[in-house]
């Protein structure tokens, strides 16, 4: 891998200072970015100027919509543009382009640019048009004590770092990030797209199996009994600020989270659901039945996985799996599929999620 040297270094803290500046606690976002021969352009708006351009004003909806859309263009994805893109945008909306003076002219190198970018999402808003995204959430937790609920939040989250130090054993690196939700953790993966979403699928299985291990060898109250979800959609990550700085953890907000948290509402304990996402949940859970074969050998609480397979419920007629239809506490309408797993753990079977008979 291409190295950044000392000088470029240099320049990427100079540029971070400038735009902690800028930035003002959180007052102003980056949406973008061009390079310039001493330095680089940003357009830089206040943090309710989006929510603005996008609400619905005397051009009507339809035209709140296409803003809406182009806005979500803008954030997703890189935020490099050319000179020439850059000055359209500002012209679109409005905003005067910032220039913002280095020491040296930017490497027009991966390593370089990479981190400009990685800058710029820091102090802007991004928006994800599709990622896989996990809900654990842990059952009663209001009834336990406080040190109860602290001895489970910590259980779930070792349970995760465990997996993930399995999977990287075997070459599987998932780049997983969280965010407690007070009583559990939304869960994904840095990267996007399907090998991404798959590889968190099978983070999901091995979660969900070292929890119920670890609650079986368990006493008292301190390995949580948890439900959890599956869902694949679009949401919003930013950075809150900590202290005078942003924070280097993101949060993620939007359409997906929002639909996870209500098909958990729904949820019995130990149950696993699978949201009904557009890429087809039936055919991505069969996929991942198949591609399990690669954790085959895993030691998890020192017994070896001889198989694991996993299934969405079928309906009373036999093959097609059955979606669970539910209605949230706003009246909207939801759909979801009931997921279930069999581990032999050296030839002993367990079965995890609720089985037909329970739902």
């Amino acid at each position: 891998m291409e190295a950044i040297s000392l000088a470029q270094r240099g320049n990427l803290q100079s540029l971070e200072r400038t735009l902690r500046r800028q930035w003002r606690l959180g007052q102003n976002i980056v949406l973008c970015w061009s390079r310039d021969e001493k330095g680089i352009l940003v357009i830089l708006v206040p943090h309710y100027f989006l929510g603005n351009f996008c609400a619905p004003g005397r051009d009507g909806e339809a035209a709140a919509a296409d803003n809406e859309s182009y806005i979500r263009s803008l954030i997703s994805g890189r935020r490099r543009k050319a000179r020439e893109e850059l000055f359209a945008i500002a012209e679109r909306l409005g905003a005067a382009p910032t220039f913002i003076k280095l020491d040296l002219p930017l490497e027009d190198t991966p390593p370089v640019i990479n981190g400009v970018e990685e800058l710029i999402r820091r102090y802007g808003l991004n928006f994800v048009e599709a990622r896989g995204v996990l809900l654990f959430d842990i059952c009663d937790f209001s009834l336990h004590t406080p040190f109860e609920q602290a001895s489970q939040l910590n259980s779930l989250s070792y349970s995760m770092n465990s997996v993930y130090n399995k999977l990287s054993a075997l070459g599987l690196e998932i780049h997983f990030a969280r965010t407690t939700t007070g009583d559990g953790y939304y869960v994904w993966n840095r990267d996007t797209g399907p090998e991404a979403d798959q590889l968190l699928f099978d983070f999901l299985v091995l979660t969900v199996l070292d929890n119920a291990l670890a609650r079986a060898a368990s006493r008292g109250k301190t390995v949580p009994v948890i439900r959890a979800g599956f869902h694949c959609g679009s949401h919003y990550e930013l950075y809150q600020a900590e202290g005078v700085n942003p924070s280097v953890f993101s949060y993620i907000v939007g359409t997906v989270t929002i639909e996870l948290a209500r098909m958990l509402e729904m949820a019995e304990p130990g149950q696993l659901l699978v949201g009904d996402f557009t890429a087809g949940a039936p055919a991505f859970v069969a996929g991942r039945s198949e591609g399990l074969a690669r954790v085959r050998g895993l030691k998890m609480m020192d017994q070896s996985i001889d198989t694991v397979k996993c299934w969405l419920t079928d309906g009373a007629e036999g093959n097609e799996p059955r979606a669970l239809a539910f209605s949230d506490k706003h009246g909207l309408a939801h759909r979801a599929y009931n997921l279930e797993l069999a581990v032999d753990l050296e030839g002993e079977p367990l079965h995890l999620g609720l089985r037909p008979g329970e739902l």
